[in-house]
């Protein structure tokens, strides 16, 4: 993923020095600037599809500049193929909040905090060394009402945990009642909350010491997993093909994993059908509920706030990928502005999925199995505490699924002890705060090109009655979403309700609209007051499903500058314009998510736990599109061949 033959390739390293240049040679660096992103500025969709007839495409990259000395910070566009600046915003810390957090910022509150009288006197009341606390820097949200001080300035806020040696996970050990509001541009300390000492939990979290896990189990035997004659799919710079499957794979500093133009060859009618333009999961926020004055303001948007993207895991194989793995290496900048490789970021495979389908014909005797497969592509990114899996599925039968994996560790606090409302006891006197995973996929269609709609689809029971004397009668009710306020929806599982997603001027051979369906999982939104700070920061995720026209500069859903942003931005204010979306070029936003009460078994760390969702082809093949299978060979490992179906 190097070479840059199309105009959705990710960034070269070469190309990453040459945007340094630009803007060095345009005066816009000093000594003090940090890269704080850097990204591909995508070609709209009009102007991809119509490439072929227009000269080649300006080559952009998106810069966001960050300021050590205390400059406003900047938000500017470089034409990588003029080699000069097409834009320069400068940014408004009140009114725009401020840039995402710098890897050099997290660890400076630990050094900062080492220096304040009043934080080592807080720790030196509970008996501790500073040598021996770790400090968690933490987004600081938006609470201007309260802290009026903190408007404009960039803000970090401090949790503090006992390391008792190199290799103690402190996360075992809160030190609660204690949190510290960090200055961290000007590198000071401008309150600490001390609401008197708290016991310190004892137990280990070393989840990787013989002595907490016991010896290893000696009953798993080998499972192996081998393709001799290689994987099916294809890969042709960033363009994969897989079975009927094609799609261009891209990386983004702030999204991790995006899927460009993906398309289903559609055999029956020879050509191939356009599906999504690119996809994305293009924020996360992770509210928590304790309201205890030193936890009340967590609220982390991973996506927007961290770029979970710079925090990609180098994956393993054996480990973290099991089977015949394709690695690629993604390229970002690093905060000097310089190529910085993320080694086997993507993985790709290929898995076996079960049962594809199968009939046993009583009347002809017939007797047949195919096997249904799926190409996996993920990546494993850190937070924190918090370690998330993003896989995206694509399925033989034209089924898109996306799942997101949580692990990690949960976050800790001392348990106050009896029925505390608000947080789980995991282990004796350890505390976790209930907390949600909330993402949002950005999902612009393409559905068999730009002329798409959205409906709303409700399982309807029908009343006994003339018609239905028996009362076993139920339809389905189909509700347009024509207008962007109206779409703004929720699941509603007790009628099954799912969103389809057609192309009104491309039918099927019943004259139909050609379409896919979103099957949500259904599961809570945010369940913070509607009057909240994170309910107007993350207004995203109190509904299931957003549709909005299409808009280049409409990235992401809680708007393009997170962090201590006040809120009101992303969708909200995309779909204030209340823009037509019936037989138009439009995005899909689905939010979706964990709501999380950990349990004992969750600690010291936690098993995977699962969310995503899944869009279903409804419409958009005339037949099967999986008639073409054949069944498993002999060879394969007992697999039924074509003697077992005469």
């Amino acid at each position: 993923m190097t070479a840059t033959a199309h105009p959705l390739d990710q960034l070269t390293g070469d190309e990453i020095i040459r945007i340094r240049s630009v803007l060095d040679r345009a005066g816009l660096l000093r000594d003090t600037s940090r890269f704080v992103y850097v990204g591909l500025e995508e070609p709209t969709k009009h102007e991809l599809l119509t490439a072929s007839e227009r000269p080649a495409l300006d080559r952009r990259a998106r810069v966001l500049l960050h300021d050590t000395a205390g400059a406003p910070g900047q938000d500017v566009v470089v034409s990588l193929t003029r080699q000069n600046i097409v834009s320069n915003r400068t940014l408004d810390p009140v009114a725009d909040g401020q840039l995402p957090i710098l890897e050099e910022e997290i660890a400076a509150v630990e050094e900062v905090l080492a220096q304040d009288e009043e934080w080592l006197a807080a720790l030196k009341s509970r008996g501790l060394d500073v040598a021996q606390v770790r400090v968690a820097p933490l987004s600081a949200g938006v609470y201007a009402d309260e802290y009026p001080e903190e408007t404009g300035r960039r803000i970090l806020r401090g949790l503090a945990f006992v390391q008792d040696h190199d290799r103690d996970h402190a996360w075992a050990h809160p030190v609660d009642g204690l949190v510290a509001y960090v200055d961290i541009a000007a590198r000071t300390v401008h309150r600490i909350v001390d609401l008197g000492p708290v016991p310190v939990p004892a137990g280990s979290g070393n989840f990787d010491d013989p002595a907490v896990t016991g010896p290893a189990r000696t009953t798993q035997r080998p499972i192996e997993i081998t393709q001799p004659e290689g994987p099916s799919f294809a890969l042709d710079g960033n363009l994969l093909t897989w079975e009927n499957w094609s799609l261009r794979i891209g990386f983004d500093a702030r999204e991790g994993l995006v899927l460009h133009q993906l398309a289903f060859h559609n055999r029956d009618k020879g050509r191939e059908y356009p599906i999504i333009h690119r996809a994305s999961i293009a924020e996360m926020v992770v509210p928590y509920a304790d309201p205890s004055p030193v936890r009340s303001w967590q609220n982390y948007f991973d996506t927007g706030e961290y770029l979970l993207g710079r925090s990609t895991n180098a994956l393993e194989l054996g480990c973290d990928c099991l089977g015949d793995i394709t690695y690629l290496d993604a390229v970002i900048a690093d905060e000097s502005g310089r190529p910085w490789t993320l080694p086997n970021a993507i993985c790709l495979h290929e898995e076996d999925y079960g049962i594809l389908w199968k009939h046993s014909d009583l009347w002809t005797g017939s007797h047949e199995t195919r096997r249904q497969r799926r190409m996996v592509l993920s990546f494993f990114t850190t937070i924190g505490n918090y370690d998330y899996g993003f896989y995206w599925y694509l399925y033989l039968d034209g089924t898109i699924e996306f799942e997101a994996k949580a692990t990690g560790v949960v976050f800790t606090s001392a348990h106050p002890g009896g029925n505390y409302p608000y947080s789980a006891e995991i282990a004796p006197g350890l505390g976790a705060p209930y907390h949600q995973h909330l993402f949002c996929a950005r999902l612009d269609m393409a559905l068999d090109g730009t002329t798409n709609r959205v409906e709303e689809v409700d399982a309807v029971r029908v009343p006994m009655g003339a018609g239905n004397p028996r009362g076993n009668a139920f339809t389905y009710r189909h509700t347009p979403l024509t207008r962007e306020s109206e779409a703004q929806r929720s699941a509603d599982m007790t009628v099954d309700r799912v969103w389809h997603i057609t192309n009104p001027a491309s039918l099927n051979a019943l004259g139909k609209p050609v379409g896919y369906v979103l099957h949500p999982e259904g599961k809570p939104t945010l369940l913070a007051d509607p009057g909240s700070s994170i309910a107007a920061r993350a207004a995203f995720a109190t509904k299931h499903l957003w549709v909005t026209a299409y808009d280049p500069a409409e990235r992401y859903p809680a708007g393009d500058f997170v962090n201590q942003h006040r809120g009101g931005a992303g969708l909200p204010a995309y779909a204030a314009a209340d823009r037509d979306i019936d037989g138009q070029s439009l995005v899909v936003w689905h939010t979706f998510g964990l709501t999380h009460a950990p349990r004992p078994e969750d600690w010291p760390v936690m098993p995977v736990d699962y969310t995503g969702f899944k869009l279903k082809p409804v419409g958009f093949f005339d037949r099967n599109p999986t008639l073409d299978v054949p069944p498993n060979s002999p060879a394969s490992h007992g697999g039924c061949d074509s003697k077992c179906h005469e």
